[in-house]
């Protein structure tokens, strides 16, 4: 047999038997783990919590602007516009977005130039002895280098699969931090509201105190009250002035809060949300509403479907650790030209290449690669178990909100109807007072009853406003996912 086929033999007997080789390996790779279950199958099939408005499904987005609340919608709106939250979590997601750029052009040729110049001189021995002097050689080359690792087994589309979906993922909980921010502004505003209010009635009460004081103070001084009497009320008015400072202070501080989260200048925001005289309807605006279902409700959280994000990326990063065990193929290519000048003269000469085509095959590495893929699907592992807990507490979050939501409501009949039996009370018990018909004690008793059962409606309708804040971030805040 002539030597050429003999050599061509040979290889052709080489490459076919590394092709079953590598056929053998990636038919001994262990398959990427099960995509997540539904999210149907992970929730309960309704709600266990009353739904309000009978879960019709609405918008959540900008509800804020269905309060008719022109100071919240203000102050949410400055929140949003200049939010160090927002830009960091915009700043991941052009992260993820790079990363996937980067994964991308793994799968593409990559293309060099280079360029180098050199200039200097060489001599024999003869020449030396012969006293001449060497000749001066400048060179310089100019090329194009190519490279390209062919994806034989899927490990580098396996990496691109992983950093979309965490690029996916990273767009969702941008849109979360905005959700976030939004429900702190509004539980700080409503907070604020709430502290404005019992300051009202603090302040209202110890006017009352104060009064009930001086005259007690008069009366005392005439003869007609006991130094012990007067005592009491100077005490009872100096127990409410403590109580409206204290109220005072708490409500500065929601107010270094709200600076904190808009940005804004303090004075300009004390104007924004001066406590004014307002009608008992305002602020109620339109209430949302979230799905009768489960699944169809929590498809709205962007951190659920972020956390299945993560999951469908750590299996795609199973099947890359995977494939590393598998032969891997690179082409590689150059072309150049090389110039040289020496004596006077000069040449050039062109020079190109195709190759070399390699197959590499991993036989032993420590078991760098086992414990790779061991890693991967470890971390896989990891991803479903939080994914499943993001879930649950996810069912948790909205029941707790529908629970807070109810109650709350349930209760604000009896609660104005508490309010206005100790208001009716406590007018009766003072008039008495006056005319000298009942005592101080008695008096204070129909005034600590009336300070709670006022401060209790009011606790109550901050409670209503929670419960819708609580709602919208725990519906996702009306982010769909794609």
């Amino acid at each position: 047999m002539p030597l050429n086929q003999l050599i061509f033999s040979r290889t052709a007997l080489s490459l076919a038997a590394l092709g079953i080789l590598t056929a053998l390996l990636a038919g001994c790779a262990t398959p990427r783990p099960a995509t997540p279950a539904p999210l149907a199958e992970l929730v309960p099939a309704a709600w266990q919590a009353p739904l309000p408005h009978g879960g019709r499904l609405q918008a959540l987005k900008d509800w804020w602007q269905q309060r008719e609340d022109p100071a919240l919608s203000a102050l949410v709106e400055a929140a949003l516009a200049d939010s160090p939250t927002l830009a960091a979590a915009q700043a991941r997601v052009e992260q993820a977005r790079a990363q996937t750029a980067s994964n991308q052009a793994a799968l593409m040729p990559r293309l060099d130039l280079g360029a180098n110049a050199s200039r200097g001189n060489s001599q024999s021995v003869g020449s030396v002895s012969s006293g001449s002097a060497p000749p001066v050689v400048t060179s310089m080359q100019v090329g194009l280098q190519a490279g390209w690792e062919i994806d034989l087994f899927g490990r580098q589309s396996s990496l691109l699969e992983a950093a979309e979906r965490r690029q996916e993922g990273a767009e969702a909980v941008a849109h979360l931090a905005r959700v976030s921010l939004v429900a702190d502004v509004a539980n700080a505003y409503y907070g604020l509201r709430l502290c404005q209010s019992l300051l009202v009635t603090a302040e209202n009460d110890t006017a009352s105190r104060s009064e009930t004081a001086r005259l007690a103070i008069i009366s005392r001084d005439a003869g007609f009250t006991a130094p012990a009497t007067a005592a009491l009320a100077e005490a009872s008015a100096a127990d409410g002035r403590a109580r409206t400072l204290q109220q005072r202070t708490a409500c500065d501080a929601q107010i270094k809060q709200l600076v904190a989260l808009t940005g804004l200048d303090e004075p300009g925001l004390r104007s924004q949300v001066a406590l004014q005289a307002v009608s008992a309807s305002q602020g109620n605006g339109t209430n949302f509403s979230v799905a009768s279902i489960p699944a169809d409700a929590l498809r709205q959280r962007p951190d659920i479907w972020a956390a299945e994000r993560e999951v469908l990326a750590t299996r795609a990063e199973v099947g890359s650790a995977e494939a590393a065990r598998l032969p891997s193929l690179s082409l590689g290519g150059s072309i150049s030209r090389l110039q040289l000048q020496a004596m006077g003269a000069s040449g050039g000469l062109g020079v190109w290449s195709l190759g070399p085509l390699a197959l590499n095959l991993p036989l032993f590495d420590g078991g760098r690669i086992a414990a790779g893929t061991q890693a991967a699907r470890a971390r896989y592992d990891e991803a479903a178990a939080n994914y499943r807990a993001k879930i649950r507490q996810a069912v948790q979050e909205v029941e707790t909100a529908l629970v807070q939501g109810a109650d709350a409501e349930a209760r604000t009949t009896d609660a104005r109807a508490a309010v206005a039996g100790y208001q009716q009370s406590f007018d009766a018990t003072q008039a008495l007072y006056r005319q000298g018909m009942t005592n101080l004690v008695q008096l204070e008793e129909a005034r600590r009853n009336l300070l709670a059962a006022q401060t209790a409606l009011q606790n109550l309708r901050h409670d209503q406003q929670a419960a819708w804040v609580a709602l919208y971030r725990a519906a996702g805040g009306g982010w769909q996912a794609p």
